[in-house]
């Protein structure tokens, strides 16, 4: 059933996507073993340090769009229809790299593929708001032309969402959607931070189980979370597998939608997503043809 299902997919990382052996495609020095070693981590900190070191060989526009080819192709397989797929923008300034060929390069790619793309743009929180603005213009400057999304990302106790309320005002006056990574690593309070300054969805959002206040305003104002359950657990946001609290999430009446996060450094596949959500939490295939409706409900492209 969950293969039928036509899905979209919210919640992606272009830079997280990238298999092992396409690694060693980008760089055949690179022995096996030493990619594999990479794709093993015990918390968040050490994911991080696994994905800084990805893109660090991501050096050309053609890396970008060999990783964007190889991402729609196994999305395409899955029937995901539509995909919103974040570009990891801050990183690419960090590193001093011209943003314009490495987007035209996705773009060219996505035209290719069967699956509708739309981009989101992300900022390193912790990096602070001025390289965000950064981000943000890039951002805007694309607002009809792709990208439909600005968010934050990286470490929500470095990098509080208060920083960004300038940044979030500038991207919404852009035109541009909202999506804050927040209540991933950080509890409640980085939840509430993240709606009080606008934004339309929430990156895992895991949490706010911890808050019944907060899940009654997140149904309320029917606010998704973006629920990424293989991620969670390998970043040890939560300590296993049957502490998830996607299934309390769900009862409590908050929209969720189902992701993959970083599918290559996560093991995972969407339709695994949907599949530990059906035999670990007990979700019915009317419950998953619901969550399934929620991707392209919640779309910033409708």
């Amino acid at each position: 059933m969950v293969h039928t299902l036509p899905k979209a997919e919210l919640h992606l990382h272009l830079e997280g996507s990238v298999e092992p052996e396409t690694m060693c495609e980008l760089n055949p020095s690179l022995m096996a073993g030493q990619v594999r070693a990479r794709y093993r981590y015990r918390n968040f900190a050490e994911f991080i340090e696994s994905y800084k070191w990805i893109v660090a060989h991501l050096r050309r526009p053609s890396d970008y769009a060999l990783i964007a080819r190889r991402l729609l192709d196994k999305l395409a397989a899955q029937n995901v229809r539509y995909a919103e797929i974040t570009i990891s923008a801050g990183v690419i300034l960090s590193r001093n790299q011209d943003f314009a060929p490495i987007y035209d390069a996705l773009c060219e790619e996505a035209a290719r593929s069967p699956v509708k793309v739309r981009w989101i743009l992300d900022a390193i929180r912790q990096l602070g708001p001025e390289h965000a603005m950064k981000v943000a213009k890039l951002a805007a400057a694309r607002a009809g032309s792709g990208v439909v999304a600005f968010g934050i990302g990286g470490d929500e106790r470095r990098g509080p969402v208060e920083w960004f309320a300038g940044v979030f005002d500038f991207a919404r006056e852009a035109g541009l959607n909202l999506t804050i990574h927040a209540g991933e690593t950080a509890g409640p309070a980085s939840v509430w931070g993240a709606v009080r300054l606008g934004a339309q969805r929430i990156g895992h959002g895991i949490h706010a189980a911890k808050d019944p206040e907060l899940l009654a305003y997140l149904r309320e104002k029917d606010i998704p979370l973006e629920i990424c359950i293989s991620s969670n657990v390998a970043t040890g946001a939560v300590r296993r597998l049957e502490d998830h609290p996607v299934r309390r999430i769900y009862e409590a009446g908050v929209p969720i939608v189902l992701g993959t996060d970083d599918p290559a450094m996560f093991h995972t596949t969407l339709e695994h997503e949907y599949e530990l959500a059906a035999r670990v939490f007990g979700f019915t295939d009317d419950e998953l043809r619901g969550i399934a409706e929620n991707g392209f409900r919640y779309a910033f492209t409708k």
